[in-house]
């Protein structure tokens, strides 16, 4: 099996607070995914409020937000066996809903 981080990202920059219907749905998605013991990692949410980038030179400036025009909101990780099947369950959350987007990426494990 491969681990792949599912990011999830939003079109706007506040902080979504979701309703709890919202909320039972991103937990029934992910609850799917963990009853076929496909969860890596449950992941966390990410703040857009209390961010810093840090550049070359040590600038340090507010967020991402001069940057991007997405914003990242949360990730987890999955194991599947390639990335079509990430990619199927990237399909099902129900960020899609609100407008968002969720990049599919394989983490490359390093050698130890």
């Amino acid at each position: 099996m491969k681990e792949f981080v599912l990011i999830f990202r939003l079109s706007n920059n506040s902080d979504v607070k979701p309703s709890p219907e919202q909320m039972q749905e991103r937990m029934n998605w992910l609850g799917s995914i963990a009853a076929q013991n496909k969860l890596a990692d449950k992941g966390n949410t990410l703040s857009l409020s209390s961010a810093k980038t840090v550049k070359p030179d040590n600038i340090v400036t507010d967020g991402p937000y001069t940057e991007i025009k997405e914003f990242i909101s949360g990730y987890v990780i999955v194991k599947t066996a390639n990335i079509e099947e990430a990619i199927e369950f990237a399909k099902a959350n129900p960020i899609f809903k609100i407008g968002g987007s969720v990049e599919v990426r394989e983490v490359i494990k390093r050698d130890e």
